[in-house]
C-alpha cells in the first residue's frame, strides 16, 4: 500500500481539516451581468452608456443540462460567500488529488 511521507500526511491532514471547515458551498459559476434594453432612448443608449443591472446569474449542471436561475441583490448577498465556499473546497480537492498522484507516482515509479 502506498504511504505518504510525514510532510505529505502533514499536508494531507491540513487540507483535509480546510475542507471540513468550508461549510455551505452552491455549485456552478454565479455572473454578475449589466445589459442593454431594446429602448432606443434609453440611458444604456447614451455615450457613454449606462447599463442596467447589476442582475446575478447562476448557472449549474444538472443531470447534464445547464441550469440558470436568477438571483435577486439579496439573494447574491445571501449566498455570494457559499459560492466562494464551493471554489475554495475544488481548489483543496485539487491540492488532495495531486498530492495523492505525486505518492501513487513515486511509490509505484511512474515519475
Amino acid at each position: 500500500m502506498a504511504q505518504p511521507d510525514p510532510a505529505q500526511r502533514r499536508r494531507l491532514t491540513e487540507l483535509a481539516r480546510a475542507l471540513a471547515q468550508t461549510g455551505p458551498a452552491l455549485p456552478g459559476t454565479l455572473l454578475e451581468r449589466h445589459n442593454r434594453c431594446g429602448k432606443p432612448n434609453c440611458r444604456c443608449k447614451h455615450d457613454p452608456p449606462m447599463l442596467h443591472g447589476p442582475y446575478y446569474q447562476w448557472t449549474r449542471k444538472i443531470d447534464g443540462k445547464t441550469v440558470t436561475r436568477w438571483l435577486s441583490p439579496q439573494q447574491h448577498e445571501r449566498y455570494r460567500d457559499w459560492f466562494a465556499a464551493a471554489q475554495r473546497a475544488r481548489a483543496l480537492f485539487t491540492e488532495i488529488e495531486q498530492l495523492s498522484l505525486t505518492i501513487a507516482e513515486t511509490t509505484e515509479g511512474w515519475a
